[in-house]
């Protein structure tokens, strides 16, 4: 049963990145000896529409899904107005929680011709034993949900709607399963126009809540 698993919800960026860049930029731990920049600003659609808010939407919805089955959500930001939290910190925020999974949302800005569809990022190599099977299995449970509910896995990226990354901060230093669903390209006009609408952002949010669920129950 998923009642009473805790699930982390991190949704992408922060709509006051863009006017603190100091303090988005400065560096920190990134996995695997790496560093990188606290935070970024995100992409957005060609008419101006940001990932940050789209992020932000999608992950309460999915959170209201999951609390209305008994699951316990935390998210890592609880607004769309502030700063961060840095890459570091939005791990930490899902450690610390022991959650039972954590998924990070967001949007790609591909500008590669014809650049469409959804994939879904996990560490690889694993650097713990929550990043190795328990890891690749969310990630593949929520590409195969997002697939049976109408989305299109990406043709300009990953390998059959799934990417192994090594460079993801947020993966790389999780000790909890995680995964990282980039819902579509935001610059491609069909996926800008479904992100832009509350139906198509309750459409992708059905399917990542599905999915959570299935994998807290498997």
């Amino acid at each position: 049963m998923a009642a009473g698993k805790v699930v982390v919800l991190d949704p992408g960026h922060n709509g006051g990145n863009a006017a603190h860049p100091a303090e988005i930029n400065r560096q920190v731990p990134a996995g695997r000896g790496q560093t990188k920049p606290c935070n970024t600003t995100g992409t957005a659609t060609n008419a101006g529409y940001p990932e940050h808010a789209f992020t932000f939407d999608v992950a309460q919805r999915v959170g209201k899904a999951l609390a209305d089955k008994g699951i316990r959500v935390v998210y890592t930001r609880q607004d769309d107005t502030g700063v961060g939290p840095c890459v570091d910190r939005r791990a930490a925020i899902g450690n610390d929680a022991d959650a039972d999974a954590v998924v990070s949302i967001h949007a790609d800005g591909s500008e590669a011709a014809g650049a469409n569809g959804f994939h879904v990022a996990y560490s690889s190599p694993a650097l713990n034993a929550a990043q190795g099977a328990p890891s690749t299995r969310l990630a593949q449970t929520l590409r195969d949900t997002l697939r049976t509910s109408g989305f299109t896995a990406a043709n300009y990226i990953g390998s059959n709607g799934l990417s192994a990354r090594a460079d993801l901060a947020g993966l790389n230093l999780s000790t909890r399963p995680a995964a990282l669903v980039e819902c579509g390209n935001m610059r491609n006009a069909t996926e800008a126009a479904r992100m832009t609408s509350a139906d198509g952002r309750q459409r992708y949010a059905t399917a990542i809540a599905t999915a959570i669920e299935t994998y807290l129950a498997s």
